[in-house]
């Protein structure tokens, strides 16, 4: 007697519970690669701003900024906030977590845009820890850049 008893492979034995789980796990693969860029879009949409690149300038160039915080001073974290544009206006209303060697504080961004121009009502870093505001901009002015 000569009877060979055919096996099933794997996946016919599996496929009930397979299926799902690898549908799931593409599901929550496709759902963290959207977040994640949706994050390096929004991040990037904030640094590649004109306000951001002048609280950020203003802020490394401040000797008392340097002598509070430390040097480097760094970004440490994620922007919050945000900036609204429509054509050649909008406004800016966004805080910077930064930290130097000594300290670390939030660097705050208030400005408007019109005609295409940048006008600053606040660029300031306050620090907690030492209950320390730092004003970037002259006092009771705005700057235009």
């Amino acid at each position: 007697m000569d009877e060979t008893i055919q096996h099933k492979n794997w996946f016919s034995r599996n496929w009930k519970w397979a299926v799902p789980t690898g549908g799931c796990l593409l599901i929550i693969i496709a759902a963290v690669i959207f977040a994640g860029s949706l994050f390096v879009g929004i991040t990037s949409m904030f640094k590649d701003s004109a306000p951001y690149k002048e609280a950020i300038s203003l802020m490394q160039e401040n000797s008392q900024a340097k002598e509070v915080l430390g040097t480097p001073i760094e970004v440490s974290g994620m922007v919050k906030g945000g900036i609204n544009l429509t054509n050649n206006s909008g406004n800016a209303n966004f805080d910077i977590p930064v930290e130097g060697s000594k300290a670390s504080g939030t660097l705050r961004v208030v400005a408007q845009k019109n005609d295409g121009k940048w006008t600053y009502q606040i660029i300031e870093i306050t620090i907690e820890e030492l209950q320390q505001t730092i004003k970037l901009l002259p006092e009771n002015e705005t700057t235009d850049f």
